[in-house]
């Protein structure tokens, strides 16, 4: 199997999110403070130049997660003027409670689904690989793989599918549905 040299940057990412919210906010009605969206787009990753990319593997509660998340928001943005604004943001993001939060944060997990989607498309994924074992024994996932799960994206899709909105939830039913890249299966 052909593997992939790199993953998606987090700057690549932010990007998508981005250009996602801007899209998604063109094309159908969604009632949001844009601007408002994009500056949590772009604030939300910050935590990430300290802590890493906490991602599922790593065993690591949300909590405990966001508090390190806030520990190191304030440590980076601690020399800037408008620092309490971005925390606020990025507590506001965290909340998922606003319409604003709410749709950034379904931005970003969107934006991971089709990420995912293109990796099992151009074949740089393999559900079986080792370092998936402890994604494939949980009982979401078991599940999953006995109702037709087939790849990773098809794994996160379904799994974010319960998270969404309707509107998310139709966009992610297209990803999973179709082929994303030229050259996909």
């Amino acid at each position: 199997m052909f593997q992939k040299k790199r993953l998606e940057s987090v700057a690549e990412h932010i990007y998508g999110t981005c250009i996602l919210a801007i899209a998604i906010d063109s094309e159908f009605k969604v009632d949001i403070d844009l601007n408002k969206v994009l500056k949590m787009l772009v604030l939300h990753e910050l935590e990430e130049v300290i802590i890493g990319d906490i991602t599922p593997y790593d065993n690591v509660s949300d909590n405990e997660k966001i508090e390190q998340g806030k520990n190191a928001i304030k440590t980076i943005l601690k020399d800037l003027i408008k620092s309490e604004e971005y925390e606020l943001l990025i507590d506001e993001f965290n909340s998922h409670i606003s319409k604003e939060s709410l749709f950034a944060f379904y931005c970003d997990k969107l934006e991971a689904d089709l990420q995912s989607k293109i990796y099992d498309e151009k074949g740089f994924t393999d559900i079986y690989d080792e370092k998936n074992k402890v994604l494939l024994e949980t009982e979401w996932n078991k599940k999953a793989l006995e109702n037709g799960a087939k790849n990773l994206s098809d794994l996160f899709i379904e799994y974010d599918l319960n998270n969404y909105n309707e509107l998310f939830k139709e966009l992610c039913k297209y990803i999973k549905d179709n082929n994303i890249c030229e050259g996909g299966n």
